[in-house]
């Protein structure tokens, strides 16, 4: 069977592994496993969220809102924006798609820096589109601007991953602000905000306010509850932008694309303010210790802004310290598949971090 051929030259998404993965091969009870792969809020899910899971389980029998107006309602009061400005998605990567359905094709392409979120790449490959990526690895603006001004009338839509994965470095608010302001208003930026919540937490002077869609009529701020807000498994994401944006983006939304039991938990948890800050706290804390092994054991690591450090190694071997891990229950992210020979080790618990520690002590 004949598929179109640009498929050929996509390359599927390299998820975390699963914990059960590893309680197959290596018969590690499962509560024994500590998966630090992924970014996941490792304080599990909040107590309110949990109880409102438990009962929208009652209406499962039902389609939800396809509205959606209680989690539109619930983010437009948390960032002071109105309804008609916000869409939902599986996912912000969800919303990935749509915006590069919505704005490329074979002429009119994406920016990216070199490296990055996986599923940028992947998405325009999808539609066969063009893909301008910059020298450096991290964010360099000045790199952006250069290859923009050079391509303009082949770039439609400009990636910002603010802070960036799976790197960890964050580019400051009044530089991305300044670099949108010198942009085409056909041009859409995209301002990715996975983890902006912890760089906001660490720094005031990265914190990207979804308010600038006020100001910037051609950006799209992305949010997400798999990271902060703990629910990774309910696939729940949004995108904030001018009403312009959002209505075309919405004509390829799907109907019911959000379960009921993942909108009640991201309602609940948008309330949970204890669970957080614990979390945020903690992220704070706990990151300043793998910083601070890493510098008394000479290990290359890039400063980060999110619930993630990459460890950058020069004498070991990224997939072989890995797959040692793995053997003893610890799930840590290599990234050859990025071209890199590192390891991104999401922030867990006190104890996790210990247990971590001390094996990569020995294998570093």
């Amino acid at each position: 069977m004949k598929f179109n051929k640009h498929l050929k030259n996509i390359n599927n998404y390299e998820a975390g592994k699963p914990i059960e993965l590893v309680v197959r091969e290596f018969g590690i009870k499962e509560d024994e496993v500590i998966k630090l792969a992924s970014n996941e809020n490792p304080n599990g899910v909040s107590k309110k969220a949990l109880q409102a899971l438990n009962k929208s389980i009652n209406f499962a029998n039902l389609y939800p809102d396809d509205s959606m107006f209680e989690l539109k309602n619930s983010l437009s009061k948390k960032y002071n924006i109105l309804d008609k400005n916000i869409i939902i998605g599986s996912g912000s990567d969800q919303i990935i798609e749509f915006i590069i359905h919505a704005k490329t094709n074979q002429n009119q392409g994406i920016l990216v820096s070199k490296t990055t979120f996986a599923m940028y790449e992947i998405y325009a490959k999808h539609s066969d589109t063009k893909i301008f990526k910059t020298p450096s690895g991290i964010h360099n603006l000045n790199e952006f601007t250069k290859i923009y001004q050079e391509n303009k009338d082949k770039i439609s839509v400009i990636f910002l991953c603010v802070p960036n994965n799976p790197l960890g470095e964050c580019l400051d608010a009044k530089d991305v602000y300044e670099f949108i302001k010198n942009t085409d208003e056909d041009t859409l930026i995209v301002i990715d905000g996975a983890y902006n919540e912890f760089a906001a937490f660490k720094d005031e002077n990265k914190k990207i306010n979804p308010k600038i869609i006020s100001e910037f009529k051609n950006a799209i701020y992305l949010g997400t509850f798999s990271k902060l807000y703990g629910l990774g498994g309910m696939r729940v994401g949004y995108g904030i932008a001018n009403e312009n944006i959002i209505s075309n983006l919405a004509k390829l939304r799907a109907p019911f694309n959000i379960t009921t039991p993942s909108l009640a938990a991201a309602i609940a948890v948008l309330e949970d303010e204890d669970y957080i800050y614990h979390s945020l706290n903690n992220n704070l804390i706990e990151m300043k210790k793998f910083e601070e092994f890493a510098v008394k054991n000479g290990i290359k690591f890039i400063p980060s802004y999110t619930n993630f450090i990459t460890f950058v190694l020069e004498k070991q071997d990224s997939t072989q310290i890995c797959n040692s891990l793995l053997k003893k229950g610890i799930i840590l992210r290599d990234l050859k598949s990025y071209n890199m020979n590192a390891i991104r080790i999401t922030i867990g618990l006190k104890k996790q971090n210990e247990i971590v520690l001390k094996h990569l002590k020995e294998l570093l």
